[in-house]
């Protein structure tokens, strides 16, 4: 007989988790993995894979599983993914490959984001083997950012043949993964291990390179490269425009996270300079504000609120996500929009709202209208209905936009009203001959997978692109 549930996965104790960055959730042992993938229904028309961007053969490995043949399921992921440990943990599976699950129909999805993290882990903890490096095909292929986009698409290259150099911008590889996600969701040696994985492919990474001032596109072209991806995400944030967005303790979400896990502002010895604030009010309501919301949390506040103009069935974040927040205590101020920043400034300075402190962030409480263009209801707000919550650090977590400045030191590279860079949809082809692109310098901030795709279908057509010119 089936379990109509999940087998649950072993977390951190809300109270305890709340003030530490180790990793919330635990993983599951062997003996749970082969129970909750003796769950599935092993279909035959897949239509997890349909919901999967990169179209791992979930049956297949969740079969090899069963069979406590841990590595061939290893090795089946790794056919398609080359970041499965990371996946497992960050991927929304809950609105992809789970809810496409037969099983979900009656009872609750398989597991497949869980077992994919078992399996990666199992495969990290006992395998460290040397792959055989392919034979290189004679041609060179510059990526451009070091996130999901750009090392799914290395990966490939590399494993094709292809000799591949990646540029990254900061000083460590991984781009959201290790500047935007925190170590209590995604360990930094997670991140570090995969990247190996990619190093033993071939793959070299030059870090501290920003490309369009260190170096043009045209000038990697000039070196030697025939192709070039553009991987360079979205990280642009975006502010409201309203009034004392200048003051001291506002923060864009990029900032502040890139401040706790990149540069390790949480740990003690960190020379980082980042607020610990006592009341925080992070506005927005995706996985980026649950983020910086709970990381305000481990870094000392004794109060976290969540500002979003809508209800709570439109938050766009992981439910997972979600409710470990709750249980952890953050507070949600749900139809809800924040229409001014409030504080004292320096009497000594002349300047309005520079140099000032946050003393509070004034909401106006919304109603939901009608839909807008994606359906959702739009947030009303309701005259008159403003109040103040005490907060002396805001958080803003509205999203971000790809930055201008490849765009700007590339000519022939076209983008949209966004800052995205078009391409074609099916091959991810700019409009500059010999440039590809994809992820959230495409699209705008997305998720690690559907920025995973897009690398592996850009890496298909530059393949298919430089096998023409031989």
């Amino acid at each position: 007989m089936i379990m109509p549930n999940k087998n649950p996965m072993p977390v951190q104790d809300a109270k305890i988790r709340a003030r530490n960055f180790e990793e919330v959730a635990l993983g599951y042992s062997s003996e749970v993995a082969i129970k909750e993938a003796q769950r599935c229904l092993n279909c035959k028309n897949s239509p997890c894979v349909e919901g999967c961007p990169v179209n791992v053969r979930i049956p297949d490995f969740i079969s090899k599983i069963k069979e406590n043949d841990f590595e061939g399921a290893h090795a089946i992921i790794s056919q398609s993914s080359s970041l499965p440990a990371v996946c497992g943990r960050v991927c929304p599976q809950e609105t992809q490959c789970e809810s496409k699950c037969t099983l979900g129909v009656k009872f609750e999805p398989v597991g497949i984001g869980r077992l994919e993290r078992f399996v990666a882990d199992y495969h990290n903890a006992h395998i460290d083997d040397m792959p055989v490096k392919p034979q290189s095909n004679g041609h060179k292929v510059a990526v451009v950012g070091s996130g999901p986009s750009g090392l799914a698409c290395a990966g490939d290259l590399a494993k094709n043949g292809y000799t591949v150099t990646v540029f990254e911008a900061l000083h460590t590889a991984g781009g959201v993964l290790v500047y935007g996600i925190p170590e209590f969701r995604l360990p930094k040696k997670i991140v570090g291990k995969e990247v190996s994985e990619l190093k033993k492919y071939g793959v070299e990474i030059k870090t501290n390179v920003v490309i369009g001032k260190t170096i043009t596109i045209d000038e990697l072209f000039e070196d030697g490269y025939e192709a070039v991806f553009v991987g360079s995400g979205a990280g642009l944030p975006r502010f409201m425009g309203i009034r004392g967005e200048s003051f001291k303790g506002v923060y864009s979400a990029n900032e502040f996270l890139t401040r706790a896990n990149l540069m390790k502002a949480y740990d003690d010895r960190s020379h980082t300079p980042i607020m610990h604030a006592k009341k925080v009010a992070v506005v927005g309501g995706g996985n980026v504000a649950m983020d910086a919301a709970r990381t305000a949390l481990r870094l000392g506040a004794d109060k976290v609120y969540v500002v979003y103009r809508r209800s709570m069935d439109e938050l766009p974040a992981r439910r997972e996500e979600v409710e470990h927040a709750q249980e952890e205590g953050i507070q949600f101020e749900i139809l809800r929009n924040p229409v001014e920043i409030l504080g004292y400034c320096n009497p000594d300075d002349k300047r309005d709202h520079k140099n000032g402190f946050i003393t509070g962030i004034k909401l106006i409480k919304c109603g939901l209208g009608e839909p807008d263009e994606r359906g959702r209801r739009r947030p009303v707000e309701i005259p008159d209905s403003e109040y103040v919550i005490d907060v002396d650090c805001v958080i803003m977590a509205i999203g971000t936009s790809p930055n201008p400045l490849i765009k700007n030191t590339t000519a022939g590279l076209e983008v949209n009203s966004h800052g995205g860079i078009i391409v074609e949809e099916n091959t991810g082809k700019t409009t500059k001959d010999g440039v590809f692109a994809g992820g959230d310098a495409v699209t705008g901030a997305a998720t690690v997978i559907l920025a995973m795709g897009a690398g592996k279908t850009a890496a298909k057509a530059i393949d298919e692109y430089l096998s023409k010119k031989v």
